[in-house]
């Protein structure tokens, strides 16, 4: 398998803190290159850069923002991405994003390179998270979702609740690979007492929502939870919050209009910070009801953090039996809270940690190498000595 396949992935909506999508393709392409392959990323940011990284090579070109998103960009320029791929020769592409990027679809077959496009969201979700009328929002999934499955070799999914509105349509090219989660670094021994003490007091119970905060998200639904738990449960709840969004500044008014004690945290650079905040945490809240796999909340497992989701999205299946599905209100989400407390915290801690270990990005790596049709390097093979081939893009 010398030198591997060239697999260059274009992705969408991708930030220095987009979360998820940027946690797996930066753990994806770890793998692919651990397993011999090239693997490449081009995304949009400010101004075009190329360099190599642990994922391997990554090609910045300039899009624009995507105004009300908090700073998302788009690649917008058809001719710019397609001179990249061009350049590139790609022997696989993977894709992520299935709207403003599915024409490379087509660019993809035209040049008889196998496609794959990584649907990371539910498209009658977002559509409805949007206003949308539930019968007008999954007919425009539904041909949205159509279009794709044409376009593309492979539709992959990362849950069985994902790949449901591939499967209404008919859709026979959908396969189905889990995500996965950096059991190292994420662990309950990040407890940090300190952090701890500088949250809430010792009588406490320390919540926690580690999210985007934009509107598919329902952030506020973590405040309503927190106002349920004081003043009907009686908890003496604190909420802290990390990440950052368009909505940011709406939820810290509410909380203090409602006299909520919510810390808003902003964005946390570094992973191991995220890590001791949710390994600090009694219980996280979840609140996103359009999640199609949540690596915040596995991530809030494999730190030995039982977590409260959504009903409606695909986490229920992710977390199992060490988190609990609430019904999409801040009522729901409170009582969900407070089930979990009432476990003892030994047993819903060893539970936690118990599911997330059941995932690794070892394993998701060689599932989409699968779905690739590439090769998957076992590990008694002995790693390729190439070093990675191409120049740097200078077009």
């Amino acid at each position: 398998m010398s030198g591997g396949l060239h697999i260059v992935r274009v992705a969408n909506f991708v930030t220095p803190v987009s979360g998820g999508l940027r946690t797996a393709l930066r753990h994806l392409g770890a793998g692919y290159l651990a397993a011999g392959h090239r693997p490449v990323l081009v995304v949009p940011g400010p101004v075009r850069s190329d360099e190599w990284t642990e994922q391997g090579r990554v090609i910045t070109l300039p899009g624009p923002a995507v105004p009300g998103t908090g700073g998302y960009r788009i690649l917008r320029d058809r001719r710019q991405v397609a001179a990249v791929l061009e350049e590139l020769a790609p022997d696989r592409l993977e894709v992520s994003d299935r709207t403003t990027l599915r024409w490379t679809g087509a660019w993809a077959r035209a040049h008889g390179v196998r496609s794959m496009m990584v649907s990371h969201e539910s498209a009658t979700g977002v559509i409805g998270a949007w206003g949308v009328p539930p019968g007008l929002a999954r007919g425009l999934a539904d041909r949205l979702n159509s279009r794709t499955a044409q376009a593309y070799d492979t539709v992959l999914c990362t849950t069985a609740w994902a790949a449901e509105e591939f499967a209404r349509i008919g859709a026979r090219n959908v396969t189905q690979a889990p995500l996965g989660v950096d059991l190292d670094t994420m662990h309950p021994d990040r407890r940090d007492p300190q952090l701890r003490g500088r949250l809430a007091d010792p009588h406490q119970v320390l919540l926690v929502m580690c999210s985007r905060l934009s509107a598919e998200k329902r952030p506020e639904r973590a405040l309503d939870a927190l106002a349920e738990l004081r003043r009907r449960h009686r908890v003496p709840a604190v909420l802290a919050v990390a990440g950052t969004g368009p909505l940011r500044g709406r939820l810290e008014r509410r909380a203090e209009e409602l006299r909520l004690p919510v810390t808003f945290l902003g964005h946390l650079a570094e992973r191991a910070e995220v890590a001791a905040l949710l390994a600090t945490a009694d219980a996280v809240i979840a609140p996103g009801p359009v999640e199609t796999f949540g690596l915040a909340a596995l991530e809030t497992l494999a730190c030995g953090t039982p977590v409260a989701v959504s009903r409606s999205s695909a986490l229920p299946q992710v977390v199992g039996r060490a988190g609990l599905a609430a019904a999409d209100t801040g009522t729901g989400f409170a009582q969900a809270v407070r089930d979990l407390l009432d476990r003892p915290e030994a047993d819903r801690r060893a539970a936690a940690r118990a599911r997330a270990e059941e995932f690794g990005w070892d394993a998701a790596a060689t599932a989409f190498l699968t779905a690739h049709h590439a090769p998957v390097r076992t590990p008694t093979e002995p790693a390729p000595a190439d070093a990675p081939v191409g120049a740097p893009f200078a077009g």
